[in-house]
């Protein structure tokens, strides 16, 4: 069936149209406001040979013309309706008449009805309606448009990657403090010294720097001498080391427990009363938090363990350790899978709001019509009078021969046909050309028509054409017809918008044939279209 269609395309009609010129005109309504529009329709029907000049004129009658719209045309059989409306408009009330203009079929003459219309004024009442100043001039932001947003977005992206930037670093900064430590004094001595190298209270930031040394002293003593120091206030912290001190029978001097109870103190006074010590006060309370910690750290008693006590403290801290190094692991990992996953979802979100959701999802899900056009594209020769052509694939050859008909046969002295895809296919490409038996005086027009009904025939309907001179670059004269049309899919009986382009070129005995079919909206398709007219050359029909 489909190879029938293609070889249809180059059957001729050869009836003669009976075609009625007689102009049928309309409006849409008798009786407007002020500047509203009328809407005048002259309309129809000819053969595909007539030529229909329709007036271009600035006014009809009294009524000025405020839009003159493009021509419709839709094929009926074997004739064409056009139909021309104009856009009509009067500023002073009253009746009007718009006269019967001419219109030219053929360089014959023929004319339209006249129509009364009435154009009726507003009425203001100023006693209920209220009267306002005149506003002022509203400045134009044609020259923003919506770029705000795309700015929003991407001020919002580049906020949340600054947050995650930061985040990381703040981690890698703490990177010290989640370290595996030996000992709790190791820890102890290494955290005082990170915390002197972060300059807080140089910076200001004495509030912060004094809980942070607090909580170096407090995090020792609840891991070396095993009390509850972070939850303890300073007198509870205080009454505990010196319970401890004596069930443990730690060597302390009062000295050392009241220089940690000054410090602590000093320290509730800052986070809490804004205290704010002098500079020398600061160093020695530093100091006084180190000496207390190496003090505690020689007070208290050191058991010898056994040999199979210290094996298994060994094991259990190995173990511990790779534990906390697969944590450590663990998280990095989720954070840069959590940092990919984030920039893949801005990314992806800021495209959508900058390009549409159409871009991304053509560039990321992929596009048929898009690949072709992106894709190496074919320049060759097809059929004979040859047809040079770029396609994004090389057209494949049809066999003819087994199935043209014998009337076919009789006229046909040689046909060749190439095609890509179908017309059900997000694109359609065919190339064809045909040589005749008998001398023969092509008509396009009629080429073009006979093609439009093959078309009918095998599926296509709502054709809507529209038939325009085609020059090529070597200045080859023919005929191109364009237009919408509805694909019915004999499959599944689902129909498609299309939109479709036909080349018809005649030479010596030879006519040779383009047509293009793709989905109508499809803007990758459209830009193949372009590109595959562009590159049509046509070789001298031989004999």
């Amino acid at each position: 069936m489909k190879l029938k269609f293609y070889i249809f395309l180059f059957l001729l009609s050869s009836a003669v149209f009976a075609q009625q010129k007689q102009i049928e005109t309309s409006i849409d309504t008798t009786k407007n406001k002020i500047g509203a529009e009328f809407k005048l329709t002259l309309k129809t029907v000819v053969s595909s040979k007539s030529k229909v000049v329709f007036p271009k004129q600035k006014s009809f009658g009294a009524l000025e013309v405020i839009q003159s719209y493009p021509i419709d045309t839709v094929k009926k059989n074997d004739t064409y309706e056009l139909i021309k409306k104009y856009g009509l408009t009067q500023f002073d009330s009253g009746k009007y008449v718009i006269p019967s203009v001419t219109i030219l079929i053929d360089k014959k003459p023929y004319f339209s009805d006249s129509i009364r219309v009435e154009v009726a004024s507003v009425k203001v009442d100023t006693l209920q309606q209220k009267m306002y100043d005149i506003k002022d001039i509203t400045a134009d932001d044609n020259g923003i448009g919506d770029w705000w947003k795309y700015i929003l977005a991407l001020v919002i992206i580049l906020g949340i990657g600054a947050f995650v930037y930061w985040f990381i670093k703040k981690r890698q900064q703490k990177k010290i403090e989640e370290e595996v430590y030996k000992t709790p004094i190791e820890k102890a001595t290494s955290l005082l010294n990170n915390l002197e190298q972060k300059e807080l209270w140089q910076k200001g930031e004495i509030k912060e720097y004094y809980s942070e040394l607090t909580d170096i002293a407090r995090n020792y003593i609840e891991e070396a001498i095993h009390i509850p120091a972070m939850e303890s206030t300073t007198s509870e912290l205080i009454l505990a080391i010196r319970n401890a001190s004596t069930k443990k029978k730690m060597a302390l001097t009062p000295e050392t427990v009241e220089n940690l109870e000054r410090v602590l103190r000093q320290a509730d006074l800052v986070k809490f009363a804004k205290s704010k010590p002098l500079e020398f006060e600061i160093t020695e309370d530093r100091n006084k938090i180190q000496k207390v910690i190496l003090t505690l750290d020689n007070a208290i008693p050191t058991e010898v363990p056994d040999e199979e006590d210290q094996l298994l403290n060994e094991a259990q801290k190995q173990k511990q350790i790779k534990l906390q190094l697969l944590k450590k692991r663990n998280k990095r990992i989720a954070i840069a899978v959590g940092t990919v996953l984030f920039l893949i979802i801005a990314t992806t979100g800021f495209f959508i709001a900058t390009k549409g959701f159409k871009y991304v999802k053509d560039n990321v899900l992929g596009n048929a019509s898009k690949e072709l056009l992106e894709g190496e594209w074919v320049k060759s020769e097809y059929g004979n009078p040859g047809v040079v052509i770029e396609t994004p694939q090389v057209l494949k050859r049809m066999d003819t021969q087994k199935v043209l008909p014998k009337e076919t046969m009789a006229l046909i002295k040689e046909m060749q046909l190439f095609t890509y895809g179908s017309m059900v296919d997000n694109f359609f490409v065919t190339v064809s050309t045909s040589k005749f038996k008998n001398p023969t005086d092509i008509d396009l027009a009629k080429a073009l028509e006979g093609s439009l009904k093959v078309i009918e025939s095998q599926g296509g309907q709502n054709i809507i054409v529209k038939q325009e001179d085609f020059q090529t670059s070597q200045g080859i004269q023919g005929v191109k017809g364009y237009g919408t049309m509805t694909i019915l899919n004999p499959i599944d009986k689902t129909s498609t918008k299309a939109y479709y382009e036909l080349l018809l070129f005649k030479q010596d005995q030879g006519l040779q044939q383009i047509l293009i079919v793709h989905e109508e909206g499809d803007t990758y398709a459209n830009d193949i279209t372009t590109r595959i007219l562009n590159s049509v050359e046509l070789r001298k029909a031989s004999n």
